[in-house]
């Protein structure tokens, strides 16, 4: 296994606009830390961006997990770059030809998905840590290490995300069309939403079903932190208004994803099985 994610790094490392983006995106990771150094002052108005608790533990692991998923978008382009490449370039052929199996081939790009998911959560995990031991205001370690289950959610989203970009990338073929498709499919889940709910059901069944769909249910696993806020709460409690939401992580959508995942990455085989290079 170690070979095999050794030939896929090598092809991306050789790669000039696959390294640009892996290098951007472990730096736009890195780059949360300066939203801590966000201040102003405006005559008796002062703001500090660290101050309202945003790096506090533990809501600093839901928080960062939540803002930093967005930027599975560069490692989504990598991953379909690289099965684009391997078309366009004949290297599958080539790997084929030198004895490579189909089922080793799919293990190496799953391989390399599942690496990109540990190291993010690893980079995430490392860049929260150190911000929250510096500008939160609890530190027992009780606490520090409390709803770590977000640093889960947030590895089984990416994996199922990438998962999902590598079997768009052999399905199509083609990077920006894949990308396309990603879109595409976003709208269409976006438009079964409103129709499922203008049509048949109320609000609390349509999230329920749409919690089936594999990007919708990627977005259940970390619900938005904003509200959980002690500052937002506070607001909201001067003006008569209370949140009651659960902001858990379920076990059960983990479970969903983790089977879009299987069904991707299966997906995956059996078309490069059937498919004639």
């Amino acid at each position: 296994m170690i070979r095999l994610l050794h030939i896929e790094f090598i092809k991306l490392w050789n790669n000039r606009a696959s390294k640009v983006l892996i290098l951007s995106y472990f730096f736009i990771l890195t780059s949360i830390a300066l939203v801590a150094a966000i201040k102003f002052d405006i005559g008796p108005i002062k703001f500090h961006l660290a101050d309202i608790g945003i790096f506090n533990f533990p809501y600093i692991w839901h928080f960062n997990t939540f803002i930093t998923a967005f930027f599975k978008l560069f490692l989504a382009i990598v991953i379909v770059s690289m099965m684009s490449n391997e078309y366009s370039n004949k290297t599958i052929k080539q790997n084929l030809i030198d004895g490579l199996s189909k089922k080793e081939f799919i293990l190496s790009k799953f391989l390399t998905v599942l690496t990109f998911a540990i190291i993010s959560t690893l980079f995430v995990f490392a860049v929260s840590l150190i911000l929250g031991l510096i500008y939160s205001d609890y530190n027992e370690l009780s606490i520090i290490f409390s709803d770590l289950e977000f640093l889960l959610a947030f590895f089984v989203k990416l994996l199922g995300f990438f998962s999902f970009c590598l079997f768009l990338g052999i399905l199509v073929k083609r990077s920006a069309f894949a990308l396309g498709f990603l879109i595409l499919w976003q709208i269409f889940e976006g438009i079964v939403t409103g129709l499922i709910r203008w049509k048949l059901f109320d609000a609390e069944t349509t999230e329920t079903i749409m919690g089936f769909f594999p990007l919708q249910s990627m977005f259940n696993l970390i619900k938005e932190p904003f509200s959980r806020l002690e500052a937002v709460q506070a607001v909201a409690t001067q003006v008569g208004e209370r949140f009651n939401l659960n902001y858990a992580v379920h076990w059960y959508e983990v479970i969903i994803v983790l089977a879009w995942t299987f069904i991707f990455i299966y997906l995956s085989y059996a078309l490069l099985k059937k498919r004639d290079l």
